[in-house]
């Protein structure tokens, strides 16, 4: 199976959730959400949509980063980088909470590019997955910067899913559930979210994502354009 969607609510709810069947929810990174807008998510939902939440950016993100401008939390010290401290494991048991409310299915760690590859991170990593509880959720990881071998060793050591974007590069996690992210363009190293992707491009992430599809393939569109492509991508996997 195969579920196509968009990195927050791309169009009004109703009409979303007739367009498409999974959601990954961006406003769970910047703000902490209140319980009853996450219940209202959850039953004007069909039965059988998929939710996906992006962990809360006291997870991964340092304080002096830019994206706490966006926050509804002030960034104590100490946070980001999957530090195994009582900041960060409050701010883990936050997004488990509100995953709980909301009934998702995975949640999303996208760690930034100043997370680097490095043993000092492999140590945090390691006690932050040994002291933070999972209950029964996906947990969905995505690293940028890291080299093939750096993130294999990541996703296989600490069993979770290995997120990528399909034109990039395969999975690389051990597991039978597959997760895409499709942020747009690269330059130099850096993503441009201002793209539409082309008939080629859509038709080459089809090709990809059905040749590495082993149970379930999750695709979210994260770009400028993201719901007219998720929307062309679910019609060229619909023929």
């Amino acid at each position: 199976m195969i579920r196509v969607g968009t990195c927050g609510f791309c169009e009004g709810h109703a009409k979303y959730y007739r367009d498409f069947d999974a959601i990954e929810i961006q406003w769970t990174f910047y703000r902490v959400v209140g319980e009853r807008t996450l219940q209202r998510w959850r039953e004007e939902a069909p039965e059988n949509f998929v939710f996906s939440i992006k962990a809360f950016q006291g997870v991964t993100h340092p304080s002096n980063s830019p994206t706490w401008r966006r926050s509804n939390v002030r960034p104590p010290k100490g946070t980001g980088f999957l530090r195994p401290n009582s900041e960060v494991l409050h701010f883990w048991r936050l997004t488990l909470n509100e995953a709980s409310t909301l009934g998702a299915r995975f949640i999303l760690i996208q760690l930034p590019r100043s997370f680097k590859e490095s043993e000092e991170s492999f140590q945090n990593a390691e006690r932050f997955f040994k002291m933070a509880e999972r209950r029964n959720f996906e947990i969905a990881v995505e690293l940028r910067g890291w080299s093939e071998s750096g993130v294999k060793r990541f996703v296989r050591e600490f069993n979770v899913i290995d997120v990528t974007d399909p034109l990039i590069r395969a999975p690389l996690h051990r597991g039978d559930v597959n997760y895409y992210r499709l942020h747009g363009r690269y330059e130099g190293g850096r993503i441009v979210y201002n793209h539409a992707y082309s008939d080629e491009e859509l038709e080459r992430t089809r090709r990809r994502i059905l040749g590495w599809n082993r149970s379930e393939s999750f695709v979210f569109f994260n770009n400028s354009n993201m719901c007219a492509d998720a929307k062309r991508l679910k019609e060229i996997l619909g023929k």
